[in-house]
């Protein structure tokens, strides 16, 4: 991931402030054995650079280096050695293996983007995709990472526009910063792309409307670097750990809206960073958070409790079972909260099944077998108007997967399975199956009896 990323911005181009800069090609890396000039420096060299000619703040540059030496740390990657068949088209005689590396990027992905427009979009949306398939599910180190289409239903459900304010306390790969930035921009661009007010506005959206915090340092140079690659909305990517962040930061950001995916090996399941992150928004803004079930059945009562007596649960959606696939187990809802006002328990929530979301994952693949681009747009109409929604897409049964109930000051009863109510009676066709089964059952003993001599 560090080796794609660090290559990727040691290859750009850069025209700021009347300097121009260009970015290094597979010529500069020459297997040189000397040191300063070896092939992993100079691509680390060069991202230094990089970084540099953005203005990105010092303290985040050396927090961002500290990662991509992983390039140049080992000297044998730097030593010539024979090509491997993907590069040797492109290469004559031997090369170090950060030189092919470097290449294969260079000839595959940099060269095809650098020749359509708007570079640096396609850039990012190459290297999010990058990013999904490179962190799998994230589990190695610990992160699990949220699908691009489910940061997207959720910026929509927030209803963030180019006016938001969003912030990520537990930022990752940046994947819910893209989702809302996204929004953003389109809205920002509506009926007036191009223009000199809409380039401003992106420019603001980018550099002053996004905030994120990162406390793993890999994940925060990842995080950055696919900030950079959408047009730079890395000002507010920040390193550290969220609870000690300085207050003013969030003071001077005034968020109205808040995306979370915690850590789910935090305590209470990671609600704590959500409740932290609703106290430090402006009243009446609105937060999302994907997070297992059992923090909205049991597990995070103290924080529940406490998130109730200052803000209001407005809706819960059940998520399918694998959507964390290959972790299968990790079952979780999104829960959405309005801030700064009390809840009213005489209210009733929003519940919604979304287990079948029209996706089947395995570990290798993620299949569309029920209209799932469909079904993602029908859940924010859904949403919105409950049983009333109209012109849905797909083939949904309102009654079954949509309810809307109280909840008690319990901090326990915030999921779909606990408010739906199961009809026990049995139906004539239950008893004939019951009867069926039974005989069917009769009939297979019969035959495996030891003294049963017929044909």
């Amino acid at each position: 991931m560090l080796y794609v990323s660090g290559m990727l911005l040691a290859m750009q181009d850069l025209n700021q402030n009347g300097y121009e800069s260009l970015g290094i090609t597979p010529d500069f890396l020459n297997g040189s054995p000397l040191n300063g000039n070896r092939d992993g420096q100079i691509v680390v060299n060069r991202v230094a650079n990089y970084l540099q000619l953005k203005q990105i703040p010092e303290d985040k540059r050396q927090l961002m280096l500290s990662s991509f030496n992983e390039i140049s740390k080992d000297v044998d990657r730097d030593k010539p050695t024979k090509l491997d068949k993907e590069v040797a088209k492109y290469i004559n005689g031997l090369a170090s293996a950060n030189k092919q590396i470097f290449t294969f990027i260079y000839e595959n992905i940099y060269k095809s983007i650098d020749g359509m427009a708007g570079t640096l979009d396609i850039m990012g949306e190459m290297y999010s995709e990058f990013l999904k398939y490179a962190l799998g599910d994230g589990k190695e180190i610990g992160i699990v990472l949220t699908p691009p289409y489910v940061t997207k239903m959720m910026t929509q459900i927030l209803n963030v526009n180019q006016n938001s304010r969003v912030m990520d306390l537990a930022t990752g790969s940046a994947g819910f910063l893209i989702a809302s930035m996204e929004e953003m921009i389109n809205d920002a661009e509506k009926g007036r792309k191009g223009s000199e007010a809409a380039n401003k506005k992106v420019k603001e959206i980018k550099e002053r409307q996004l905030l994120g915090v990162e406390l793993n340092a890999e994940m925060f140079t990842l995080a950055a670097t696919n900030m950079i690659l959408r047009g730079d909305g890395s000002s507010n990517i920040q390193k550290g750990n969220t609870f000690d962040t300085p207050a003013n930061l969030y003071q001077n950001f005034q968020a109205d809206r808040l995306l979370l995916n915690p850590p789910f090996s935090f305590e209470e399941n990671g609600m704590p960073f959500i409740a932290f992150g609703l106290d430090k928004m402006q009243k009446g803004g609105l937060g999302a958070i994907i997070i297992q079930d059992s923090a909205g059945s049991g597990k995070a009562v103290k924080t529940n409790q406490l998130m109730l007596t200052k803000h209001t649960l407005v809706a819960s959606i059940k998520m399918p079972v694998d959507l964390f696939m290959p972790m299968a187990g990790v079952q979780t809802s999104i829960y959405v909260f309005k801030v700064g006002t009390a809840h009213d328990f005489d209210v009733p929530v929003k519940f919604i099944d979304f287990r079948n979301d029209g996706y089947k994952r395995t570990k290798r693949s993620l299949q569309e077998i029920d209209a799932p681009t469909k079904r993602y747009m029908d859940i924010l109409k859904i949403y919105k108007a409950g049983k009333a929604a109209k012109n849905l897409q797909a083939d949904w049964n309102l009654d079954e997967i949509y309810l809307e109930d109280q909840i008690t000051d319990s901090g326990a009863d915030w999921n779909f399975d606990q408010h739906k109510k199961i009809d026990t009676k049995p139906t004539f066709d239950d008893f004939r199956k019951t009867v069926a089964d039974y005989l069917a059952w009769e009939v297979d003993q019969i035959l495996k009896s030891e003294d049963f001599v017929g044909k």
